[in-house]
């Protein structure tokens, strides 16, 4: 299976090479200013600690990404997506969450917009 191909860094001024948006060294940095300035308040309290540390253990529990393994791919999942979200009165139970790579959640989000 072919690699994607690696691209500029998207920080200004980073000659680094990454396959995602930005490299290491500055997605922690892009993460903290995405969460103080582009989240709105209420999401942060919603998606704390607490929440990471039940993300790592249902990722931990669940390696795989649902949507590429019904389709026949053993794709590696990155993402704890919400069946039914914490604004519509969804929960933190393993039961409501879906183990997503990132392809996948792009797309659920995109066929759903109005989710948010």
């Amino acid at each position: 299976m072919p690699y994607k191909p690696s691209k500029p860094c998207a920080h200004r001024n980073c000659p680094k090479l990454t396959t995602a948006r930005f490299c290491d060294a500055h997605a922690k940095a892009e993460a903290e200013r995405y969460n103080r300035h582009g989240r709105d308040p209420g999401s942060n309290k919603k998606y704390g600690r607490k929440w990471r540390q039940i993300k790592t253990a249902f990722l931990l529990a669940n390696p795989l990404c649902e949507v590429c393994k019904g389709g026949g791919r053993l794709t590696p999942a990155v993402l704890a997506h919400h069946k039914i979200t914490l604004k519509n009165g969804g929960t933190n139970e393993h039961g409501n969450l879906m183990a997503l790579c990132s392809g996948c959640h792009s797309r659920i989000h995109a066929r759903n917009k109005d989710y948010f």
